[in-house]
């Protein structure tokens, strides 16, 4: 078949598919008055999971999983935007990983606001600025982000998703040539993260001006010639920074772990992830009789991290992620077990560890 000939087809087939995303938003609509009249919440990850299994089972190629899973979340966003259009705040600033993180979950045309620290994501989210926080939790090198554990043990504000984003680093600049850099921004952090990158590429001598942020290392050095900025991908491209290298991380393996939080439980999918703050009294042996009752019920544990507690009378909380959700048989058990020790934070979809 002819160039033409194929592009032709290409055509027809974008028509059908254009004729077939309207018909689907137009059915969109109709579910998002359904639930204004309830002011059910028009994010549901356990919907769009279900959604997403589904077409994975049925998928002959040559698509991949990945790319079935790009182009249905963009769908999703633009979905839920014509169902309620609703504010997303998130730890900026424009172009930060966790920016990135929003987008990749609420798509492009979602309406963001860029907060400056992880407790004005929870107090926006806390008094409606916004319907949905992104903040992180974890990150793979750095280990858990002690803020965000602090402030879900205090807010009334539920974990809703999970997402985790590799940490990747670009090089940019608007120099080709690298021998007219002089100088480098990015936040301190990240000129750890690139040390063999810098190394190998003589800059180990060169000025390192640490800022707040990647993203900010962007912005000054698309307005700076003879500089370049250790950023993200989302930041170089927002600023019209060039980009001279790719993934320069010395961990390539490097993920950060966030969470999306808002005011509304999930229902169950059958494929969740719970977590909660456990409050024990300062005994010998109250976490191990803890935890006993969950190994009793056959819950499984994924994650146990302990923090100080925020007042006198505990000496430490456990921040715990297990497999299951509250409505399960068995993690009721537990719950009622333990009423006065178990802060709830949240049962949602368990993420894929390897998401890109």
């Amino acid at each position: 078949m002819k160039l033409e000939e194929l592009r032709k087809r290409i055509d027809e087939i974008d028509d059908k598919l254009l004729e077939l995303l309207n018909e689907r938003m137009k059915i969109v609509k109709e579910v998002g008055e359904l639930k204004n009249r309830t002011r059910a919440p028009i994010y549901r990850p356990e919907r769009e999971q279900e959604i997403l299994n589904r077409l994975k089972s049925k998928n002959i190629g040559p698509l991949n999983e990945a790319a079935i899973e790009a182009i249905f979340l963009e769908i999703f966003a633009v979905s839920r935007n014509l169902e309620r259009p609703e504010r997303v705040a998130y730890l900026g600033p424009l172009g930060s990983f966790s920016h990135q993180a929003a987008e990749s979950r609420f798509g492009a045309m979602s309406d963001y606001l860029s907060m400056n620290s992880i407790s004005s994501v929870f107090k926006a989210v806390e008094t409606k600025r916004a319907k949905y926080g992104v903040v992180p939790i974890e990150n793979s090198i750095d280990g858990v982000v002690g803020e965000t554990l602090d402030l879900l043990g205090r807010s009334p504000l539920l974990i809703v998703s999970e997402l985790y984003m590799p940490i990747h680093h670009t090089f940019a600049s608007l120099e080709d040539d690298i021998s007219k850099i002089k100088k480098i921004y990015s936040k301190d952090v990240a000129f750890g993260q690139c040390r063999n990158f810098l190394n190998e590429h003589g800059f180990e001598e060169m000025e390192l001006i640490p800022v707040e942020s990647t993203a900010k290392a962007a912005k000054m050095a698309a307005k700076e010639r003879g500089s370049a900025a250790i950023c993200s991908h989302i930041a170089a491209k927002l600023y019209n920074l060039p980009i001279l290298f790719e993934n320069i991380e010395d961990l390539h393996t490097n993920k950060t772990r966030f969470i999306i939080i808002s005011d509304f439980k999930n229902e169950k999918s059958g494929n969740d992830k719970t977590s909660i703050l456990a409050k024990l009294k300062d005994r010998p042996g109250a976490l191990v009789r803890f935890l006993k009752d969950f190994d009793k019920e056959k819950i499984n544990l994924t994650k146990i991290e302990s923090r100080p507690a925020a007042d006198k009378e505990f000496t430490y909380w456990f921040y715990i992620d297990f497999e299951g959700h509250i409505d399960d048989e068995n993690v009721k058990k537990v719950f009622e077990k333990h009423q006065s020790e178990i802060k709830w934070l949240g049962s949602y979809v368990k993420a894929s560890t390897s998401e890109d």
